[in-house]
């Protein structure tokens, strides 16, 4: 299958839900609940965005952003917005670990979060004074200075970094 490019006003996009879209193209072609995701380097999130279906199977590559229309650019902003939210924790409230699993309590910049983390090496990934945690839905958080944190967060933390 060859690859389609999508460039201007190639194809309108319907916003369906927080991260997917539906997308029509000017030759009729429809896909429906694609979930726009940055290709490479994600850091970039303005080139490249691939169009992937409920499989995880790729229908179509958005080139630039920069080329849409406004109004189809800012739903695929949205979208991916969304996808890409990461809270950030400002407090380690409480911890606890019981069955292999781990418990933290939190107070994030988006409200009050309760991770529960089932594996370890999977759970927290630490990059200098960054940590990175993913729970057992694969939910993201992170903590992008472990020193801002106050002592008791970094105590908890310290059993498990």
């Amino acid at each position: 299958m060859e690859r389609i490019y999508i460039d201007g006003h190639m194809a309108k996009f319907t916003r369906k839900d927080i991260t997917t879209v539906d997308v029509q193209l000017q030759d009729g072609t429809i896909f429906q609940n694609v979930e726009p995701r940055c290709l490479f380097p994600s850091s970039d999130g303005r080139n490249f965005i691939t169009l992937l279906d409920e499989n995880g199977i790729e229908q179509a590559v958005i080139r630039s952003l920069d080329t849409l229309p406004a109004e189809q650019r800012e739903i695929i902003e949205g979208c991916l917005a969304e996808y890409y939210l990461i809270p950030r924790i400002t407090k380690i409230l409480n911890t606890t670990e019981k069955f292999g699993l781990i418990t933290l309590d939190t107070e994030t910049d988006r409200g009050p979060a309760r991770i529960e983390i089932r594996n370890l090496l999977y759970g927290f990934k630490q990059v200098g004074n960054r940590l990175l945690l993913r729970d057992g839905n694969d939910n993201r958080y992170e903590v992008p200075d472990l020193t801002k944190l106050d002592a008791k967060s970094r105590h908890l933390l310290d059993n498990f970094i």
